[in-house]
């Protein structure tokens, strides 16, 4: 039964056409509209997917935010443009005329991650730091949701009491540092007011305040995966995202982990299905669901 999966993100919206055999037979994706309007998204997500749509027999959605009772509640509105509430699943249904269901990207992806080639544990977590810093937690094999669809959002601790204001309202959160956003939001001098694409870009070439910059957001999110390894007690960690897989963060990040207490040790690894993560694992659910 082929599944429309769709991403939703805070720079980009994606859909894809996915076979019961995980396989991406069609695949689109767009800007997030940078509106504050819920018609905004309505209208984005009726153009990306109606190309796609006609061979489809459900609707998978995974999206930025905390997902309750299907809909989108952002628990940091400015990465998805300042929507507070938005009724994705009534949304998508109605575009499409087709049964829908959603949850969390980043929880979508770590069940996409969970069953890839070579993880051999049944406890596993994973992160994604881009725009902002999402998690997904699968514990003896099952995806971690949480009643109120808050499990996982690892980027909403905390990393430094007197750090930045998240848009979620707390002081000091990882998301607030790590993220490309906190990224962007440290540079100075010269880099003051680029993305954190070109600051990873400087960072590469040797600049100094650019690597600084980098190397501040790996280290908080070394310092959060030692915290994630003492609550959760997994095995392994995958790290996925713009920033995440930007070249040489990964190994920075191992770098700094390396530097805590062994017990604080994981095995850390890229995402293997990269950016299509959410996607899939929403496909993954969705044929869960139907079963």
């Amino acid at each position: 039964m082929t599944t429309l999966a769709i991403d939703i993100g805070g720079t980009k919206l994606a859909a894809a056409l996915i076979d019961d055999d995980l396989q991406i037979r069609e695949r689109c994706e767009m800007p997030t509209p940078a509106s504050k309007t819920p018609d905004a998204l309505r209208s984005a997500l009726k153009a990306l997917v109606e190309p796609v749509m006609a061979s489809a027999k459900r609707v998978a959605i995974a999206s930025t935010g905390i997902i309750r009772e299907g809909t989108l509640v952002s628990i940091n509105p400015h990465n998805l443009g300042g929507l507070l509430h938005f009724p994705l699943v009534q949304t998508l249904a109605s575009i499409t005329g087709l049964p829908a269901m959603a949850v969390n990207d980043a929880q979508a992806a770590a069940w996409a991650e969970y069953h890839a080639p070579g993880i051999d544990s049944q406890d596993m977590v994973f992160i994604t730091v881009s725009t902002g810093v999402g998690g997904g937690v699968v514990l003896k094999g099952e995806l971690q949701t949480g009643e109120g669809g808050l499990a996982g959002h690892l980027g909403h601790t905390l990393a430094d009491p007197h750090g930045p204001v998240c848009g979620c309202g707390r002081r000091g959160c990882v998301e607030a540092i790590a993220s490309g956003r906190g990224i962007a939001a440290r540079a100075q001098g010269e880099l003051a007011g680029v993305d954190a694409k070109a600051i990873f870009t400087h960072a590469l070439r040797g600049h100094p305040h650019a690597r600084e910059l980098v190397a501040h957001s790996a280290q908080t999110l070394a310092r959060l995966i030692a915290d994630v390894k003492a609550v959760t007690d997994c095995q392994t960690v995958v790290v996925g995202g713009s920033v995440g897989l930007a070249q040489g963060y990964l190994a920075l990040v191992s770098e700094f982990l390396a530097q805590e207490p062994p017990v604080y040790h994981v095995n850390l690894r890229p995402a293997f299905y990269r950016h299509d993560a959410g996607l899939l694992g929403a496909a993954l659910l969705s044929q869960g669901a139907q079963q």
